[in-house]
Formats: structure tokens, sequence, C-alpha cells
């Protein structure tokens, strides 16, 4: 999977090394799916150039409806993650992140993810990670994708025997992330392009602030 976030000189990718939240009293499997209270919004609809997003973290005001749309019912497990705190890169490596992200997933595999830039990123940077993005093996881009932020990139690929789905773009001097990731190779395309539009819409709303205030530094 091509990870934007070599954009910044000494960014390190995190793994999210998952917590379970939740379970089942007498049922060991999945929670069972549910229909998300509020009709959410898809990536289509909203005017993602004009929202401001700050440079820090956000997963508290992730809507849990959302989630749970994006996941396709309640999670079994999430995490959560701030700059410069250490994340375990492999399971012999463990570093320094310097970004604010979070992650959602099911017993199933489906899992959903977002995350932002500490550092700034200047435009002409942002350019050319955009273009770059579909770059590694088993990714390519998704033409007339719908923006998400300016520029911006959507990209699927092919993980493991998962298929995944992310949008990447600049809002401001912010770079946000987000991705969903379910399990099947075979999995429908347009359906999860539609699937993570949504989810990548409820990302941005939830990071944006409209304050006009300048991001951190």
């Amino acid at each position: 999977m091509p990870d934007v976030r070599r954009i910044a000189a000494g960014t390190v990718v995190a793994v999210v090394c998952l917590v379970g939240i939740s379970s089942c009293e007498g049922d060991d499997g999945p929670a069972p799916a549910t229909v998300p209270s509020e009709t959410s919004t898809p990536l289509t609809e909203l005017s993602t150039d004009t929202l401001v997003v700050r440079r820090e973290s956000f997963c508290s005001a992730v809507d849990a409806d959302r989630v749970e749309e994006a996941l396709g019912g309640p999670p079994d497990a999430s995490s959560a993650y701030d700059n410069g705190e250490p994340a375990r890169l492999t399971t012999e490596v463990r570093d320094v992140v310097h970004e604010f992200g979070c992650a959602w997933r099911r017993a199933d595999g489906v899992e959903a993810r977002a995350w932002v830039f500490a550092p700034p990123v200047t435009l002409d940077r942002a350019r050319a990670v955009a273009r770059d993005a579909d770059a590694a093996r088993g990714c390519s881009a998704v033409p007339e994708a719908p923006a998400f932020g300016r520029p911006s990139a959507a990209v699927v690929c092919r993980v493991d025997a998962a298929l995944e789905a992310s949008y990447r773009g600049l809002f401001g001097d912010a770079w946000l992330s987000c991705s969903l990731t379910v399990p099947g190779a075979g999995a429908d395309q347009a359906e999860l392009m539609d699937r993570s539009g949504r989810w990548c819409a409820a990302v941005a709303i939830a990071a944006s602030d409209t304050t006009g205030e300048p991001a951190a530094e």
C-alpha cells in the first residue's frame, strides 16, 4: 500500500495495535450489524475544499454511527495515537510517530482508519505525492474520484487477501488520510468506493475546523 506519509521528513508510518473494547457475553463472534440512525453524507456531496483541518487529534469527534456504517456493525476493537507517541511498527520495532490517528476494527477483518500529519505540508509537496499515490505494487488510482481536499488522491490497493480503498488530500496545510479495508480481494470495488467515500466524508467533517484559526504548530 502506498503511504503518502513519506512527505514529511522523518515521518514514521504507524502500524496500529488494536485493543479490544467490547464483547458480548456468551458470544465470541462479531456483534451483529446495525443500521445507522442517520443518513451519511456521500463524498460527492461534500465540498471538501472549503473545510479547514487542524493538525491535531480528532478521533473523539468521529460520529459513532459513521464508524458502524463503515464497518458494517459495531467495532470489536479500536485504538488511537497522538503525535510524538511510540507505536509498534512491526513485531520487533517500535518508534515515535509524527501524526494523529485512529482505527476501528471488526472481528471479521473490516477496518476503518484515519490520520492527519502533525507537520505542515506545502502545496507543491502535496501535488507531487498525490500524483504518485498509486505507485506501490497492487495499487491503482481511481479515475474521476470525488475530491478529498485539494489536491487529493483516491487509491484502491490489494493488501494480502483484502481490498483497501483510501482517500488522501490537503486541507490548508494539513494532509488528511482515511481508509477502509474489507477482507476478500474479490470485493466489489464500486461498492467499496462509495462506502469508503462516506467514511472519509465523516472523517473530514470530524477533523475540520470552521473557525479559521491557524493550525497547531
